[in-house]
């Protein structure tokens, strides 16, 4: 009878030590998402789609079309929205010299990424979080480098949720950096994403999350003719393309297949996305990128950075990839009048929420583990505190094995933890958190003794 009155006791402690927390949104953040403008958006896209092309094979030398053109007024629009950043935002067209690969590039060209760099105050803090969308487009034929092309949602959408993510959060500081970027050479085989994720890898960027856009601005599909603007999708990979020789035993042991980096991402931009966007459910796609098609993200996942696709819920291909044509009453072609820009403002504040919410939240805990030296029903956590920002305390994440999303958000001061339900039956995770409540990404713990 005593033992069963010290178990009750111990019971009753831990659940009132460690309070489950609800969630409340950032009056700042909140702000900074009420400042979105679908007519920001629709003036941004109106400005690429009137280049007329924007193949990166196109013209660099006339002034008022082709990629260069488009290129060089995104970085004028940079330059102009860095006058509000109080000298923290920079801009530069970052190129490089890109050979005939036998492929979708048929001569030498000046391949080039335009990148707004908004630096971070903490002199201590190196993350860097990325947006990104890419500038070029396409027609039919991906070497046609001379015929109209508007490109208004694949990927001015993208591009636009760039430059307006920017416009409003250059106006605030942040302990971490965020880089803005549009990038080059999409269309030809992700040629610019994947020259910024080699030097980043390269430079030991310390890059902890990535939210690539691209086609994220149209309410409706092609062929099932589904019109929705509540849902967008995000992509993320499951078995991690990096070193996985290497992390396969442990993550076929504890069961992480879909615990690596890039779905604990994914994860956090349906919760972060969700708190801060009214009416957008936020819909994880179990899979890096769609059939038959790639993204930006990828050649940051495969140099081993935290990267996601976001994307509209139903795709149109009559307006991908299209000559601008009418064929048998149906309208093909990238045009303005298929986006809905609402929608498109939505899907902005789902970037912008979640960018602003990492680069204000401490780093992650580090040294997460979960002690198994023992046959128990508890589980017993630890961990150290993050390397950079200032913490109030640590949210402890926890779900069953077969749910999709975190399930519990418990709030401690410590760094350690038992809690009474059994390391075997769950998943767990640890974030730090501020004092305005922004958390950092999860860590999973590993095993530990």
């Amino acid at each position: 009878m005593k033992k069963q009155l010290l178990a009750t006791a111990f019971l009753f402690f831990i659940n009132h030590s460690f309070a489950q927390t609800t969630i409340q949104r950032d009056p700042e953040i909140e702000q900074m998402v009420k400042e979105v403008s679908s007519d920001s958006l629709q003036s941004y896209i109106k400005t690429l789609v009137a280049f007329g092309t924007r193949n990166t094979l196109s013209t660099q030398k006339n002034p008022r079309r082709g990629i260069g053109a488009a290129r060089n007024w995104v970085l004028s629009r940079f330059n102009q929205i860095a006058k509000q950043s109080n000298g923290r935002l920079t801009a530069f067209i970052d190129t490089t010299t890109y050979g005939p690969d036998g492929k979708r590039v048929d001569t030498p060209i000046n391949l080039g990424n335009v990148v707004a760099t908004l630096k971070g105050t903490d002199i201590n803090d190196n993350r860097i979080f990325i947006i990104s969308g890419h500038l070029d487009n396409m027609r039919t034929n991906v070497m046609d480098r001379t015929g109209d092309a508007p490109g208004a949602n694949d990927d001015g959408s993208g591009s636009a949720a760039v430059l307006e993510c920017a416009r409003v959060m250059s106006k605030h500081s942040f302990p971490a950096t965020v880089i803005f970027v549009t990038v080059s050479g999409e269309e030809q085989g992700l040629l610019g994403a994947t020259y910024m994720a080699n030097k980043a890898k390269k430079e030991n960027w310390n890059i902890e999350a990535v939210l690539n856009n691209d086609i994220m601005g149209s309410n409706n599909s092609s062929e099932t003719n589904i019109i929705d603007n509540t849902k967008v999708r995000v992509f993320s990979e499951g078995l991690p393309f990096y070193e996985l020789d290497k992390n396969g035993k442990m993550i076929r042991q504890f069961g992480l297949e879909n615990d690596g980096k890039a779905r604990q991402l994914a994860r956090y931009v349906k919760e972060v996305g969700e708190r801060y966007v009214d009416n957008l459910q936020v819909v994880m796609i179990y899979r890096n990128d769609r059939f038959l098609r790639g993204g930006d993200h990828t050649p940051y996942v495969e140099n081993g950075f935290a990267a996601v696709r976001i994307t509209e819920m139903d795709e149109n291909y009559y307006h991908q990839h299209q000559d601008v044509r009418m064929e048998k009453g149906i309208q093909y072609g990238d045009l303005p009048q298929f986006m809905d820009f609402e929608y498109l403002r939505k899907n902005t504040a789902l970037n912008l929420s979640n960018l602003a919410n990492l680069a204000k939240a401490p780093a992650m805990p580090q040294e997460v583990k979960v002690d198994v030296k023992n046959l128990t029903n508890l589980t017993v956590l630890n961990w150290q505190a993050p390397k950079a920002g200032k913490v109030k305390g640590y949210y402890i994440l926890m779900r069953e094995t077969t749910s999709p999303v975190w399930q519990k958000k418990i709030f401690t001061s410590q760094t350690s933890a038992t809690l009474p339900y059994s390391k075997d039956n769950y998943f767990f995770a640890v974030q730090a958190v501020n004092e305005t409540g922004n958390e950092s990404l999860p860590v999973v713990p590993t095993a530990g003794r």
